[in-house]
């Protein structure tokens, strides 16, 4: 299977750090291969080109930037549960993740 990539993005690339790491214990634990990772929103595009994400994870705060994402990428773009972002729960958002991606 080919390895898939989930690209988070925030403010400041910051915030989602955290939530970055548990989601990579939560795909170890599943035995799923995948690159996971966090930029800022401004960084977004570069990384975007650099990193061929299969799909983009914007943070709660920067759900204004949904319609602009959504028409710029080629790829499904999703704003993370605001409940599942405040708990940080990144076994919830990477199901939420993974289901778009089936």
């Amino acid at each position: 299977m080919v390895q898939k990539t989930i690209m988070l993005v925030c403010a400041a690339g910051m915030s989602t750090s955290l939530l970055v790491s548990k989601m990579q214990k939560a795909a170890a634990e599943n035995h799923e291969d995948l690159n996971i990772f966090a930029t800022a929103a401004s960084d977004a595009k570069s990384k975007f080109d650099s990193e061929h994400p299969d799909i983009l994870l914007l943070g709660p705060q920067v759900n204004y930037l949904f319609s602009s994402f959504k028409d710029k990428f080629d790829i499904p773009v999703k704003v993370i549960n605001m409940q599942d972002y405040g708990m940080m729960d990144g076994r919830k958002v990477l199901e939420d993740a993974l289901e778009d991606l089936a």
